[in-house]
């Protein structure tokens, strides 16, 4: 039997690999004999850039750049087996759990750390990147990823502007002739899988302003300073973005990306399981478990299992879903390609228990799921006979 497994991490408990590490100890205790294919996702946010470097057998890299609020932080990014691409979390440099919670202020948070490790790759020869912008700290429209890779956003007397979002109220000018021209011959997808736009209502403040630290006030503040941005950097690449889907990700990264490099934005489990190769490991597959830290309605949206169950089905491989825990609307996830789906968690236990036994867990709630298969195995050689 040749059985894939493709968890996403458990965020908070246990990272991608290490699920699936847990998955195979399960399957093993059931199917001795069985090949298990064990091949970590994401779907752009948290543990991208481990799940791909795992799964190509890349390389990790880790330096130091300019956190999101101007101190240095240790960020990491990854060289993917083909040793010429690229994998970048935005979050790893300009990452909300990088600032502490009595800091959080998105008018002062920085994307510049994110431009560093862009430049980072531009500088090793890599000139196909894929970043992941989940997760973010930061509200600036990109600004300071692109004054990073040399572009300038200056005020009316000609003058820099500081870091941060609310800054860009008094963006008078937009220079890009020192951007690093390196940007010209570079493919950059961007796993991204929200679909908000710029500004207003549904925009980057006003949805995500507020996780991030911003008061009611902020928010105005900041959609309005977004909106000066959008116009300034239409006028200077030509390029109409801030209404495009995806355009208000992390704070509007997503817009920055689109108006100032060749960026194209994409769901982040597509580009994942097709880095991964994925389908071709699924063709020859009879079953394949998946899993996330919490099922619920939003997994139905989308979300890394449903991306692996709905390329399973093309080549009619069931595919198990196990899940940390199960919420509300759970069982949307049925008519997206799970053909069954159970909760690691095996009684009533406190919630910190089960994150620091995450993996324990994992491993016996792997078991118990491939316990049940057996049986339905075992019944259909029945029924057959």
């Amino acid at each position: 039997m040749r059985i894939i497994v493709a968890p996403d991490s458990y965020k908070g408990s246990v990272s991608a690999l290490c699920t699936a590490n847990a998955m195979e100890k399960g399957i093993k205790a059931v199917f001795p004999e069985a090949e298990v294919i064990k091949v970590p996702i994401a779907d752009g946010g948290e543990g991208t850039v481990e799940a791909l470097v795992a799964a190509t057998d890349g390389q990790m890299i880790y330096q130091n750049v300019v956190g999101p609020l101007g101190d240095m932080v240790q960020a990491y990014w990854g060289i993917l087996g083909d040793k010429e691409t690229a994998i970048i979390e935005m979050a790893a440099a300009s990452g909300l759990p990088l600032v502490p919670k009595d800091k959080k202020d998105p008018r002062i948070a920085t994307t510049y750390g994110t431009g560093e490790l862009i430049k980072a790759a531009l500088d090793r020869g890599l000139r196909k990147i894929i970043i992941g912008i989940g997760g973010s700290a930061t509200n600036d429209g990109g600004c300071g990823m692109a004054q990073a890779l040399g572009g300038s956003f200056l005020d009316s007397d000609g003058q820099e502007l500081p870091f941060g979002g609310a800054a860009l109220a008094k963006l008078d000018r937009i220079d890009l002739s020192g951007m690093d021209m390196r940007l010209a011959d570079t493919v950059i997808m961007v796993a991204c899988d929200v679909d908000n736009p710029l500004c207003g209502p549904k925009g980057a403040s006003a949805v995500y302003g507020p996780q991030k630290g911003a008061t009611p006030e902020m928010v105005a503040e900041l959609d309005a300073a977004l909106g000066i941005f959008a116009s300034k950097a239409q006028e200077v690449t030509g390029r109409d973005v801030a209404e495009q889907l995806g355009a208000g990700a992390a704070g509007g990264l997503g817009a920055g990306l689109l108006f100032f490099t060749n960026a194209k934005l994409q769901p982040g489990v597509e580009i994942v399981l097709m880095t991964t190769g994925f389908e071709s490991l699924v063709k020859s597959a009879q079953l394949v478990i998946t899993g996330e830290g919490r099922t619920d309605f939003q997994t139905a949206f989308g979300k890394a299992p449903v991306g692996v169950a709905k390329l399973a089905k093309k080549y009619n491989v069931p595919t198990l879903c196990l899940a940390g825990g199960l919420g509300q609307g759970y069982e949307d996830v049925l008519e997206q390609g799970i053909d069954g789906l159970m909760s690691t968690v095996p009684g009533p236990i406190a919630l910190d228990e089960c994150i620091e036994r995450g993996a324990e867990f994992i491993e016996m709630g792997a078991k118990r799921l491939c316990q049940i298969v057996k049986v339905g195995m075992q019944m259909k050689g029945m029924v057959e006979s």
